[in-house]
């Protein structure tokens, strides 16, 4: 993403016009577009016009619009960001208070204009800063296999993304006989020794079928990290096949790419197996600087210490919220865990109640603070403790007992007055 334009008032309020320049940046403004803001950007209208004999002709114009943003969609799969709204600034072709959807594209300016008080809080700022930085996380590739599946996935600094399913029926595998062994004369027979040729045959169609659409969706001249993970020795015959296809074909680019593949285990050829694999030794010293291991190694130590239950790891909104009251969650390891679909909120009193506390961590306290993406793993397993949770820099204990109290004094009092 690239800043254009920038141009923030004391009391919050401002605009910025960016330029999103690759799908991932469609993700960054999904989270900084909000119901309420306005935002401009080109469109493509449908125009009616009548004639003087009263015949009426349609046309398509383009044109730039304003609206008053209502609603966001967005598609993770293909990220297509589409917002609604009504048109909030007459034009030639168009009326205030006509509905409209934007299409935002890439190659393509943005302006967003928020107007209300803070609106250009803190945690806006920072997703600006991000989706800006240039020295952005790498994306790290993943396939995630086994024997007729493979999940093609791509992880970013914000999330991770099924680029491509493969599935390719192979022959089931029988008891091989000795005299079959003469048999098996396949291109894989080294690696696939005692299976019968028809197996072999069928697993070469999978590599093949999986070695192309992988090549469709990577850039050969990038330098990233390519995790091939599979229960069984799925993914280390995938291995040998890539690097037996790139020097049968002579294809340096694809050979160039052997250093960084990487061949872990995983109980699953499924995407949810991720999670597991990323918690190798040897995928955290492959990926040691990247965002998404340094948040996944984040939420190990939080459910560590809460299985210790030293009243050193606390989660839920009013417990968290308690613990930075009291000072516990600042400079000497205090870190706020803070999922961003809480930041999505469309009622503005809630989203100020999380920025809040986050600038409370972060600039009063000393605190880190990390905010997960509910689109990668950690961010999912924090969203399953109720999207916050927090690191104490000393125990605390009984913090959801007050809670409990309360609600039984509360109740106790309404018993009395009715």
């Amino acid at each position: 993403m690239r800043l254009i334009k920038q141009n923030f008032e004391r009391d919050g309020s401002g605009l910025v016009t960016l330029f999103p320049e690759e799908p991932e940046d469609m993700w960054y403004a999904y989270n900084l577009i909000r119901p309420r803001d306005l935002l401009r950007a080109s469109a493509l209208r449908r125009v009616v016009t009548e004639s003087a004999t009263g015949s009426t002709s349609s046309t398509r114009v383009h044109t730039t619009l304003t609206i008053r943003v209502e609603s966001l969609d967005f598609d993770p799969q293909s990220s297509q960001l589409h917002v609604s709204g009504r048109i909030a600034e007459e034009t030639k072709f168009t009326k205030v208070g006509q509905y409209h959807t934007l299409d935002l594209e890439l190659q393509r300016n943005f302006t967003l204009i928020k107007d209300g008080e803070e609106a250009w809080d803190s945690v806006a700022r920072g997703i600006i800063k991000e989706a800006c930085d240039p020295v952005k996380s790498a994306d790290v590739w993943a396939v995630v296999m086994q024997e007729g599946l493979a999940n093609i996935a791509v992880l970013t600094g914000a999330r991770t993304v099924l680029r491509q399913r493969v599935e390719v029926s192979i022959p089931r595998k029988r008891a091989a006989r000795a005299s079959d062994h003469d048999k098996v004369c396949t291109k894989l027979n080294l690696m696939l020794r005692g299976q019968h040729a028809e197996v072999a045959q069928g697993l070469e169609k999978f590599f093949q079928t999986t070695l192309d659409t992988l090549l469709r969706q990577i850039d050969l001249n990038e330098s990233k990290p390519i995790l091939l993970a599979s229960p069984g020795f799925t993914a280390s015959s995938f291995q040998k096949f890539i690097i037996d296809t790139a020097t049968r074909t002579g294809n340096k680019a694809l050979m160039a790419q052997k250093a960084n593949l990487v061949v872990v285990h995983s109980s699953s050829g499924h995407l949810h197996s991720l999670n597991e694999i990323l918690q190798t030794p040897e995928v955290t010293a492959r990926l040691q600087n990247t965002q998404y291991t340094r948040e996944g190694k984040l939420m190990d130590e939080f459910m560590t210490l809460l299985r210790k239950d030293d009243g050193r790891a606390w989660y839920g909104p009013n417990e968290v919220e308690k613990a930075v009251e009291k000072g516990a969650v600042g400079r000497g390891g205090g870190v706020l865990l803070i999922s961003n679909a809480l930041f999505r909120a469309q009622d503005v009193a809630i989203r100020r109640r999380w920025v809040r506390l986050v600038d409370q961590v972060r600039d009063v306290e000393g605190g880190e603070v990390r905010t997960l993406s509910s689109e990668h793993e950690s961010g999912k397993r924090l969203e399953g403790l109720g999207g916050i949770a927090a690191i104490l820099t000393f125990p605390l204990d009984d913090l959801d007992e007050e809670d409990e109290e309360s609600e039984i004094l509360n109740g106790n009092t309404n018993g009395t007055a009715v």
